[in-house]
């Protein structure tokens, strides 16, 4: 199937799709926002909204009598899903979905998740980790959907069909199938890294929550230059650094060129992050955050925008994704500073210097704060080498001085007599290829100087 007839046939499912967002908490209040947004990212019109404080009820989640108040809502908006802002049990899905008019489906949050991305993966690779998350997130509770299928008498419930041992066999192939097929592709993307790091590249990430601006500050940066080279290219990545105030864009990478002052560096943008993902679904998308993980830099994007409440919620659960396995240093943007009030920037970064202790505050819309941000970037980047070569005049040499001038920053370059002198800075890897390359370079003969 081509890109664009996979988007015709994704744009056709979501037609009609009418929604009742519901969410249970222990205590306080719930917030339907993000649930909401999730839902019409994937395509349905939010006609209903219900909450409930109390502790969980093992059958039904909500109480039972919110179950019938549901119900009526549902009637009464003519809503053909119900999706609830919670990890629903199967045995919960099955008891809430049976109080339910028929042919209402029934979604949880994790599922409304991977229907996003299962809309949104374009490439091989992302199709490859939606299939992993789906599998995974089925594994656990193949044996409830079929326990209950055998004792309501209904075999095709929830798609599984009769149990039996090969039903979770078949499943646990199919995950080591799938985990073997991302290994081969993040072995060719890690190639590929090093092979932009050997050109001179330093590979700067993009990593914070859906919506912070990510792709609109990639845009301010790169200038739209774009650079993927990936072979297994879809029509998405055409769009992937639009900005849009969706959740989800797209679920691939992008990584576009961006010249600073001294280096060009490469930005990579990903899917964002999202509030109360499973460990489960994280290591599906491990792949993905590869580009994140070995990066030589992270910019962690925050809507400065928001509550402080809501700023440091999401900079700790970044963090705990972040620092699990990243290595590089990571600094933090506050965007959307065009959205403050005077002194609200100063109150922000008091309040948060505990989780942000020295952000670039920035607005990717109007540039505002971006010069500073670039000269933080080549600040924070692993430092480079100096070194100064004299070579001979010759067509060789004057290759190493092009070649030199591509890969790394020439404070200067003079010419004296037979000879070219080369004062640059690089990464140390591109400096070594450098005086390898001169050590190969002979003097002209006497009588050709002449």
């Amino acid at each position: 199937m081509s890109g664009d007839a996979g988007q015709a046939d994704a744009d056709s499912s979501t037609e009609g799709r009418r929604a009742v967002v519901a969410k249970r908490v222990d205590s306080g209040e719930a917030d339907l926002a993000e649930i909401s947004q999730l839902a019409a990212a994937a395509g349905y019109e939010v006609v209903g909204e219900l909450t409930q404080t109390r502790t969980e009820d093992a059958a039904f989640m909500f109480g039972e009598g919110k179950v019938a108040e549901l119900r009526d809502l549902v009637r009464r908006t003519d809503a053909n899903a119900v999706i609830i802002d919670n990890d629903v049990g199967p045995y919960q899905t099955f008891n809430v979905g049976g109080k339910l008019p028929e042919g209402v489906e029934m979604i949880d949050r994790f599922t409304l998740i991977l229907e996003i991305f299962g809309q949104r993966a374009n490439t091989r690779k992302a199709q490859l980790q939606v299939e992993l998350a789906e599998l995974r997130y089925e594994l656990p509770r193949a044996e409830a959907k079929a326990s209950l299928a055998k004792r309501d008498e209904r075999p095709g419930f929830m798609g599984l069909g009769e149990y039996d041992e090969s039903v979770e066999r078949d499943i646990k192939r199919q995950i080591s199938e799938i985990r073997d097929e991302l290994e081969s592709i993040a072995e060719k993307e890690e190639a590929r890294r090093e092979q932009r790091r050997d050109s001179g590249f330093d590979l700067v990430a993009l990593a914070g929550y859906t919506n912070a601006g990510k792709s609109t500050l990639m845009r301010r940066l790169a200038d739209e230059l774009e650079v993927d080279e990936n072979a297994d290219r879809h029509r998405d990545l055409d769009t992937t650094a639009e900005s849009q105030d969706m959740l989800f864009t797209t679920l691939g990478t992008t990584t576009r060129r961006a010249e600073m002052e001294k280096r060009d560096v490469l930005l990579t943008d990903t899917v964002g992050f999202i509030a109360d993902l499973p460990h489960w679904l994280v290591e599906s998308f491990e792949s993905t955050l590869d580009s994140v993980y070995r990066a030589d830099l992270v910019l962690l994007v925050v809507d400065a925008s928001e509550s402080v409440e809501e700023m440091r919620e999401k900079l700790v659960t970044s963090h705990d994704t972040l620092y699990e396995r990243n290595e590089a240093p990571v600094v933090t943007v506050f965007n959307k500073i065009d959205r403050l009030e005077p002194g609200e920037l100063a109150d922000r970064r008091a309040a948060l210097s505990g989780v942000a202790p020295d952000p670039i505050a920035v607005s990717a819309k109007t540039g505002a704060g971006v010069a500073e941000l670039r000269d933080r970037v080549e600040d924070e980047l692993p430092n480079w080498e100096r070194e100064r070569l004299v070579l001979p005049v010759s067509d060789d040499a004057m290759s190493l001085v092009s070649w030199v001038h591509d890969h790394g920053h020439v404070a200067e370059e003079t010419y004296a007599g037979d000879q070219v002198t080369v004062d640059f800075e690089a990464k140390p890897s591109i400096v070594a290829r450098a005086r390898a390359k001169a050590a190969d370079l002979s003097a002209p003969p006497a009588e050709e100087s002449a």
